[in-house]
């Protein structure tokens, strides 16, 4: 099945939504094709933050030190529940748009996925600073990128028309908000990291011939402009 999803790489919750979605669909038996689109959520991001992740993240917006931390933390446990070590204490943000191009470049390459998850692991877990050349070169190699072809993309406008044409279908066409932003079978969307059985749920209705059904749409976590953090469940 294919399934479109729009991300960013230091987004958490777009790494915790791949993860519970490629879980889902394994127990349930179902392949995914999955067409990763570019968001960026801080294009006017510089290549690195002078101050820490924490520091940032309250200033942004408009939390305690305490309360971002506790949020961190919060969000690691859930992490760790899909298999990811996020050591939030070292996370180390930047400006994706490069990360996004290589991306791009992977998956002209059939590594869009590999490049994806590459990438998630290396801010996440390795507190890599994912906006330097350096490191973007080397996640490429991880993956098995040929070294003269990412000098060239990096070193040019090579697949920024990508980026873009990914953020303005959606900005203006779906309307996107927050991230993830998941469409299924280019028919069912669904925005946020969904509880299994939501993302259970989708799968079958996109298989099925039945005519489309209202998907409830719970509170799915995502990160925006203005938070990222986890929702009330009420």
């Amino acid at each position: 099945m294919r399934v479109d999803i729009w991300s960013d790489v230091v987004c958490p919750f777009c790494y915790i939504g791949k993860k519970r979605l490629e879980h889902v669909a394994n127990d349930a038996g179902i392949d995914l094709d999955i067409i990763w689109h570019s968001f960026e959520l801080d294009p006017d991001a510089p290549i690195k933050h002078d101050s820490s992740n924490t520091e940032r993240l309250a200033k942004k917006y408009g939390r305690t030190i305490e309360q971002t931390v506790e949020t961190q933390k919060n969000i690691a446990e859930i992490a760790a529940s899909e298999g990811i070590e996020f050591n939030w204490e070292k996370a180390n943000s930047g400006n994706t748009f490069n990360a996004h191009r290589i991306i791009h470049l992977a998956q002209s390459k059939g590594l869009g996925n590999e490049a994806e998850e590459a990438f998630f692991h290396a801010y996440m877990t390795e507190g890599l600073a994912i906006g330097e050349r350096e490191i973007i070169e080397d996640i490429a190699s991880r993956i098995g990128l040929d070294h003269n072809e990412v000098d060239y993309v990096l070193d040019s406008e090579e697949f920024a028309d990508f980026v873009r044409h990914d953020e303005k279908i959606a900005h203006e066409q779906l309307k996107v908000t927050g991230v993830p932003f998941f469409v299924f079978d280019q028919r069912l969307a669904l925005s946020g990291a969904q509880p299994p059985e939501v993302f259970l749920q989708v799968l079958q209705q996109a298989l099925s011939t039945a005519p489309k059904q209202e998907i409830e749409n719970a509170q799915g976590a995502v990160c925006n402009d203005d938070s990222c953090e986890i929702p009330d469940q009420k």
